[in-house]
């Protein structure tokens, strides 16, 4: 294959349009020192090496990655709060921690030099989406423990952006800042993009002739349908990012404007995609579970980290020049999967055949519960304001047996009223669970 020229807005064109033998090259020195540093310093590590009869020596190539152990979110539970550190406590001059909504939250330490390198990969994803130095950042992902706001804060700072540090909630406020200043570059949530959207059409402003033209989301899957609305409600081009704090934060991957799959930073990342139940690799563009290696991090590095992720690789290059593997967009996590009546269904699924059907506005949730052994699943969703009330059940009939012809499982659909559902102002909520509230 031909490699097109680097276009003149990317970040870093030497090490973005590395050859696959100079990336390896370099994986594979990164890897050697980050195995010898979490099994001389972190006794989980250690044993959990020792266990499989494995040391940092027997790494020959990447491909003996396979005989290291897995790491998984227990891992980091089951060692809270510190366990998993590779460097004194002392060093650590910044905490990240995940919600903790399932259990202990899993904290993330980070070194002065994690930050630095955490910023510098976080410009390089913000340039790769297309925001440039002098732009407005409207960043309205949730500062605090949740990694979204200061990762995107920093990586704006260190590519020379105005940075508006506004965070989640007052919406009405927000519309009228991104008017005031400008802001040209959204950082948030899909769904608070779309809460943003409807708030702006509720207060008569249409954010379609505002300044903005760039939206980088992530934290939560979304289908291409929704980025369909977002970006005709808001006049955008939205873009995806990757991340989770276990690894980092935002900046693992994101996409150009191709729009053709997230580009991984294959320098401070190893990707393995693996089946979910033999736990053996698979092939370069197979379906399967997203593992990551982190290559440059000091304070927690994650050796084979499981993510959870549905989705495949793929190692074109890319028509942007980009040469390092791109990440497909993830199509739904192992621990999001319901079974309903024998069907493996995906929340992502349900949402790709709902967004836009004519009637609905793009808010659902997916109500889940127990009758006798099986568990069933009723889809609650939107009208639009122009949607009579009498339409609501011919709509929900036409949803119901358009779900079962695409994704082939029988549902309950409820049509709500216009703003039945609750908004988010940071992650959605797609799924209530009731069977474990009827079994306690």
């Amino acid at each position: 294959m031909t490699m097109m020229a680097p276009r003149a807005w990317m970040f870093d064109p030497a090490v973005e349009t590395m050859s696959r033998s100079a990336l390896a090259e370099r994986q594979y020195e990164r890897l050697c020192r980050t195995l010898r540093h979490v099994y001389a310093h972190v006794p989980h590590y250690r044993r959990a090496f020792d266990d499989l009869g494995v040391c940092p020596d027997d790494l020959r190539d990447l491909a003996d990655l396979r005989r290291f152990p897995f790491t998984v979110k227990a891992d980091l539970r089951d060692t809270y709060p510190y366990g998993l550190l590779a460097v004194p406590r002392e060093q650590v001059v910044r905490i990240h921690a995940s919600s903790g909504t399932t259990g202990k939250p899993t904290v993330v330490g980070y070194t002065a030099g994690d930050i630095d390198r955490w910023s510098d990969l976080m410009a390089r994803a913000m340039a790769t989406a297309g925001t440039r130095p002098g732009d407005v950042v409207h960043n309205a992902y949730g500062y605090g423990l949740f990694t979204g706001g200061m990762g995107f804060h920093y990586g704006a700072e260190r590519l020379g952006c105005t940075v508006v540090p506004i965070s989640g909630g007052n919406t009405e406020r927000q519309v009228h800042m991104m008017l005031d200043l400008d802001a040209g570059i959204l950082c948030a949530t899909p769904s608070y993009a779309l809460n943003l959207a409807e708030v702006a059409e509720r207060m008569g402003v249409d954010l379609r002739e505002s300044s903005l033209r760039i939206g980088l989301f992530g934290g939560e899957p979304w289908s291409d349908g929704l980025r369909r609305d977002i970006d005709a409600r808001l006049g955008i081009q939205s873009t995806d990012s990757y991340g989770l704090s276990e690894i980092m934060g935002p900046g693992v991957a994101m996409e150009c404007p191709e729009r053709n799959g997230l580009h991984g930073w294959e320098d401070h990342f190893l990707f393995e995609v693996i089946d979910p139940d033999t736990l053996e690799p698979l092939p370069m563009g197979a379906t399967g579970e997203l593992v990551i290696t982190t290559l440059t991090k000091d304070a927690l590095p994650m050796i084979r980290y499981r993510t959870r992720d549905i989705t495949r690789l793929c190692d074109e290059p890319c028509a942007c020049g980009r040469t390092h593997v791109r990440i497909m967009r993830v199509t739904g996590r192992n621990d999001d999967m319901m079974i309903i009546r024998g069907v493996n269904v995906y929340p992502s699924q349900i949402e790709s055949v709902m967004v836009g059907f004519p009637g609905t506005a793009p808010h659902y949730l997916l109500v889940v519960q127990r009758q006798g052994v099986l568990d069933t699943l009723d889809v609650q969703v939107e009208a639009t304001p122009d949607l009579a009330a009498d339409a609501y059940p011919a709509v929900a009939d036409k949803i119901r047996r358009h779900i079962k012809s695409i994704v082939g499982v029988t549902c309950g659909v409820t049509i709500l009223p216009p703003g039945a559902l609750p908004r988010s102002e940071g992650k959605a909520a797609r799924v209530k669970d009731l069977r474990t509230a009827k079994a306690g």
